[in-house]
């Protein structure tokens, strides 16, 4: 998995590439990347999933760590570009329910302004 941070406005965008699972290798998890992002006071967080390939149960619980710690702190999480292979993962764990998850990037972007 490779997470590339950039921000528009207030809105910290995680572009994610390759597969969320667990690995043997010491990298940053996903919910630490956006855990450092509240800690710096940024409770807009938006996660593109375009290049994600696969998720596994530690990648699903990754994401949901992530929705809780933002939510907790007021702030908001979302996703954009899923493939509907991994939309259907979503919606099997229920995650379809919590998050919001759009087609486009520039709709979620909107949609953190319209709050």
């Amino acid at each position: 998995m490779d997470i590339k941070k950039r921000e528009k406005d207030d809105i910290t965008i995680f572009d994610i590439q390759g597969e969320i699972r667990r690995t043997d290798i010491a990298e940053s998890t996903l919910h630490e990347l956006v855990k450092d992002q509240l800690d710096l006071g940024k409770k807009h967080i938006l996660l593109n999933f375009d290049k994600v390939e696969f998720i596994d149960s530690f990648g699903v619980g990754e994401i949901l760590a992530s929705y809780i710690s933002t939510h907790n702190l007021g702030g908001q999480l979302k996703i954009a570009r899923i493939s509907k292979k991994l939309f259907l993962v979503f919606q099997i764990t229920m995650l379809t329910k919590v998050l919001e998850i759009f087609d486009e990037e520039e709709s979620a972007l909107q949609s953190f302004l319209k709050e």
